[in-house]
């Protein structure tokens, strides 16, 4: 992955748009939706990945439809708070399926997780596993989603610049 960021121009701002809407369209849909040729539409497609831009694309699935409709926000903090042990306990979050999102917050608690569990056995299957049993965490406090009045996956893009002549 590339770590220089291209400049977005308008026509990169509308294809993110509209990849962020629905990531399965054909490249020939896209291309209309943006009002771009094919080959221009999948090589700024291609670049946008190259760039780091486009991490990947997904199929968002409805949980409780899957019987996995139990979420849990959970505030982590550890007991120490060094650079081994943030990562220690990053690698185990990371590894661990249920875990949807894991963020390093301050100030606060050190970590905030987000995970998807199917009931209340679940979740304390998972709090067990990667909170309870180790040593180094010295306080959780955990929030279960009663409602969701929104979820979404979009990033907020720029505005495009507006060239004046």
């Amino acid at each position: 992955m590339s770590t220089i960021r291209p400049e977005l121009d308008d026509l990169d701002l509308r294809i993110l748009n509209a990849l962020q809407s629905d990531a399965g369209l054909t490249n020939q849909t896209l291309a209309e939706r943006v009002h771009a040729s094919p080959p221009t539409c999948l090589r700024r497609v291609r670049r946008l990945t190259a760039a780091g831009i486009i991490e990947k694309q997904v199929a968002i699935l409805n949980t409780e439809a899957l019987g996995i409709g139990l979420t849990a926000i959970c505030e982590i903090t550890l007991d120490r708070q060094t650079a081994d042990h943030y990562a220690a306990f990053e690698a185990l979050a990371i590894q661990e399926e249920a875990v949807l999102q894991c963020y390093r917050v301050s100030p606060g608690p050190d970590f905030v997780v987000v995970a998807q569990v199917a009931d209340m056995p679940a979740y304390h299957a998972l709090a067990h596993r990667v909170f309870t049993s180790q040593r180094n965490v010295r306080n959780v406090r955990t929030f279960f989603a009663t409602h969701r009045a929104k979820f979404d996956t979009r990033a907020l893009l720029p505005e495009p610049e507006v060239r004046r002549t």
